[in-house]
């Protein structure tokens, strides 16, 4: 099995260091490089990750949104999910079961994606020592500026992008019709 630079490096946020955000930020990099399909794996991914931001920081309601978002895009993804070395049925339960948690008002604690592929995951074991981190500890010991990131980070970038678009869709709007 042939797993992507990208995908390692979420696995890694997910489960060492708990920088769900950084896990968007690198799927998300990923699916952009790869044609931005709506029914891509990636954005299911990358909505679990938000999720469990959200669910972390107690905004409940994001929570649940994005995992119901993520549930519905991982639907479509069985095979997709195992070819990763996931185990899909299990994910699914796993996360409707933090959904309804979720609901439930249980206290954050953290997730381990069900990996099954035992080469996958001495990789990933391997990878989280080599940075100092625990893999898949029970306990999230993640800092401040990892739990509040998204209020942290530099938006610039984002901001420009932002404003490119809307500038580009007021320029086609403005367009006469052609005769």
């Amino acid at each position: 099995m042939r797993i992507s630079a990208p995908f390692l490096d979420y696995l890694f946020h997910f489960h060492a260091d708990r920088d769900y955000f950084e896990c968007h930020e690198v799927l998300e990099e990923h699916w952009k490089q790869n044609g931005m399909q709506r029914k891509s794996i990636w954005v299911g991914l990358i909505q679990v990750a938000v999720a469990f931001y959200h669910y972390r920081r107690g905004n409940r309601k994001g929570a649940v949104k994005m995992l119901q978002k993520a549930l519905e895009q991982l639907a479509i993804q069985r095979e997709n999910i195992y070819s990763l070395g996931v185990d899909y049925d299990r994910l699914i339960d796993d996360l409707q079961m933090v959904e309804f948690e979720i609901q439930e008002h249980v206290p954050y604690k953290a997730y381990h994606l069900p990996i099954y592929d035992q080469p996958l995951l001495t990789l990933c074991k391997t990878r989280a020592a080599e940075a100092g981190y625990e893999w898949e500890a029970n306990v999230d010991n993640a800092p401040a500026a990892i739990v509040h990131k998204h209020i942290t980070r530099d938006r610039t970038e984002v901001e420009a992008e932002r404003e490119q678009a809307l500038f580009a869709r007021r320029t086609k709007e403005r367009m006469p019709l052609s005769v």
